[in-house]
């Protein structure tokens, strides 16, 4: 069953009663603005009313009307209607007074059609009280809520004419990084989830200052004027942690939702103060890698998926493989391979860095690019639709070019750090053989020859015979050997 009834089929009879060229009638929407303030301001008790006078709860004519306003809204006639006649201010007296979550939701959900239309949008957002009490929502404990609220600000976010104004209005809450926090790390709601986790990756790709503040921020902070739906107080969130919470809760209903928190773990290493946010946590990033290390080898791109199925995933494989290579970056620095070569006991983030599976993830990936590559231009050459096939393919190609070279230069650098004894693990499990170690060779070559080089010294221990025949294959390899 759908959430909101349909829209009335109004019959507009009075001459000059219809919403601009719509068939719904001004009376009516007039007479559900003023029945709502009837609802917040009740004159007396009724039935569903609370000891303060404040109605707890719908009547099952109000919220069907309401909900039919709430589709209307989404016409942007009635928009303009609804906002000529202060709807805003009315749903402002709603948030301040009302105890009953599904009609703050459905005043929330009308003010998000209603942003969907630049004008309105710039109006809305440039009410700094209208503003307050909507990030305010975010403390609501009401899931429903939430996600209407959410789905507002993205809208807002969205319009450049406005973002940065609630993008400054958020810096200045420190309410909104522990709401938000809050959600990412505790709730089950994966519609939730995704819709909150899309306005931080907004949040960030706007603004890099306020990436920064939300990485170093952690200390208890109350939230912000006392609402009686909001937590008393919230834990000490570090902003990893709750990404990761929230990225396994949709990992498994909702592909796009996962593509979005590992968008969003790619951001952070964008900046040196995201990095080590994640690999100088108390577990050393391995939480972090492990999840990551996980959805390469054991969920996306596998060995019985179709090779067409890299195009369907590219963008999160870029993102993954993006905070991975930044990871094995950091480690490098932090001298855990010179650690390693000196025979010195690691820990254990150092052991499953250099773990062959993930290696052979990386070269099918490569193997299956160019599996996509073939297929391109095959259809290219057939296509009869040359510009619009031709505009395609160059998005194609450019989001798996950009997959390419970051698998390229993952692999490249953890090659360079294998050791016989990696490399007798890798040929005894199947992921390095000729066909394998000649997918990686054309990929890395010329640009990563000192890394191919380095391997090729290590394969010659391990298999002398392979690393004979790769030779023949690729003879620039032989001038150096």
């Amino acid at each position: 069953m759908d959430r909101n009834p349909s829209p009335p089929s109004s019959e507009a009879e009075e001459e000059g009663d219809a919403v601009g060229n719509t068939v719904y009638s001004k009376h009516w929407l007039f007479s559900i603005l003023t029945r709502l303030i009837e609802v917040i301001s009740p004159e007396k008790t009724e039935p569903g009313v609370s000891p303060e006078g404040i109605q707890t709860e719908l009547d099952e004519e109000m919220e069907n009307d309401i909900c039919k306003v709430w589709d209307m809204s989404m016409d942007e006639d009635v928009a303009l209607f609804l906002q000529e006649f202060n709807a805003p201010d009315i749903f402002m007296g709603v948030f301040a007074k009302s105890k009953c979550p599904r009609l703050t939701e459905i005043c929330v959900g009308i003010l998000g059609n209603m942003a969907c239309f630049q004008d309105i949008c710039m109006s809305i957002s440039k009410d700094e009280n209208l503003g307050q009490v909507l990030l305010q929502r975010l403390c609501d404990s009401d899931s429903p809520t939430l996600l209407e609220t959410s789905r507002l600000l993205l809208t807002c976010l969205s319009q450049p004419e406005v973002a940065s104004v609630w993008v400054e209005r958020i810096r200045e809450n420190p309410s909104v990084y522990d709401c938000v926090c809050f959600i990412m790390s505790s709730s089950t709601n994966v519609e939730l989830l995704v819709k909150v986790g899309e306005v931080v990756d907004k949040l960030f790709d706007l603004d890099e200052e306020l990436m920064l503040n939300w990485i170093k921020n952690g200390t208890c902070r109350a939230v912000g004027p006392s609402v009686d739906d909001s937590p008393e107080e919230l834990p000490d969130f570090k902003i990893v942690p709750c990404i990761l919470e929230a990225a396994k809760q949709v990992r498994s209903d909702n592909p796009e939702g996962l593509d979005v928190y590992m968008h969003i773990l790619q951001l952070l290493t964008t900046v040196d103060e995201g990095i080590q946010a994640i690999v100088q946590a108390p577990d050393g990033g391995k939480e972090t890698w492990s999840l990551l290390y996980d959805l390469i080898c054991h969920e996306l791109c596998q060995p019985d998926d179709p090779p067409i199925i890299v195009q369907e995933q590219k963008t999160v494989l870029a993102s993954i493989l993006s905070v991975l290579s930044a990871m094995f970056a950091s480690q490098s620095e932090q001298e855990y391979i010179k650690m390693r070569k000196s025979n010195v006991k690691l820990p254990f983030s150092c052991y499953f860095i250099l773990d062959m599976p993930l290696i052979g993830s990386l070269i099918r990936i490569l193997q299956y690019m160019e599996g996509c590559g073939k297929r391109s231009v095959d259809n290219s050459k057939d296509s009869e639709q040359q510009e619009t096939g031709r505009a395609d393919l160059n998005e194609e190609d450019f989001h798996l070019k950009i997959l390419k070279d970051i698998c390229c230069e993952l692999l490249s650098n953890m090659l360079q750090e294998l050791t016989k004894e990696n490399t007798l693990e890798g040929l005894h499990q199947g992921h390095l053989n000729e066909q394998t170690c000649s997918c990686a060779f054309q990929n890395l070559l010329p640009l990563y020859f000192t890394s191919v080089e380095s391997f090729l010294e290590v394969l010659r221990e391990a298999d002398q015979t392979l690393a004979d025949n790769l030779e023949k294959r690729f003879p620039s390899l032989k001038v150096h050997a």
